[in-house]
């Protein structure tokens, strides 16, 4: 019994210190909560704020030459509307609106989770601004949970642009995330982006650290 009684210790120390190592090979990384916004081209900004309007950068975003905006749009779906909606900078290509699954039930809208510029079969929605009205056909997603990766820490990492990995959370409502994306660029800060529905569901907050699974 004796010897039942320490192999049974033994295997279970050795589970225990299988678990704390795996469990620590992770990337420590700072997580940001991505509230409901939208990115405009410059002919939209012009159409909702006036010709040869800029917009006014009120706080800058962790990615460089990214910032929040003064300047805000009403959301009009379907169902429902979402006020002062941020504007985010600088313009973008093409117009595209980031919400969450919670915020696509108050428009009555079905949007698909998309990487960032990716409107393809993406619904469009009414965007309301200080001169107007005006309809977008399609650019309404929900953002693909994503980090983003400085090339330099990629390659050291042995990450490329595109990877699946997963990334776990602390707290309360611990939780895994699977197939987050990593987006690299030399120009990049390291951050992962969640959505608010994900956030409240992790209880995780900006600022927070999670960690990267390797």
């Amino acid at each position: 019994m004796d010897m039942d009684s320490d192999l049974k210790d033994a295997i279970r120390e050795t589970i225990k210190r299988y678990l704390l190592e795996k469990q620590s090979k992770c990337l420590n990384l700072p997580v940001n909560v991505s509230a409901r916004h939208v990115h405009l081209c410059p002919e939209h900004i012009e159409f909702l704020f006036g010709k040869n309007y800029k917009l006014t950068p009120v706080r800058e975003l962790m990615q460089p030459g990214e910032f929040a905006a003064k300047e805000t749009v009403m959301v009009v779906g379907p169902k429902g509307i979402l006020q002062n909606v941020r504007v985010l900078g600088p313009p973008r290509k093409a117009t595209q609106v980031e919400i969450s699954r919670t915020d696509a039930y108050t428009l009555g809208l079905s949007p698909p989770v998309r990487d960032s510029g990716n409107h393809e079969n993406t619904p469009g929605c009414i965007l309301v601004g200080p001169l107007g009205g005006l309809k977008i056909e399609k650019g309404v997603i929900l953002a693909e949970r994503h980090i983003h990766m400085p090339q330099n820490l990629a390659e050291k990492m042995g990450f490329k642009d595109r990877d699946l990995v997963k990334v776990r959370t602390d707290g309360e409502r611990k939780v895994i995330f699977d197939n987050v994306l990593v987006r690299v660029s030399p120009r990049y800060v390291l951050e992962m982006h969640v959505d608010t529905d994900e956030a409240n569901a992790a209880g995780i907050e900006s600022g927070d650290t999670v960690c990267l699974l390797l």
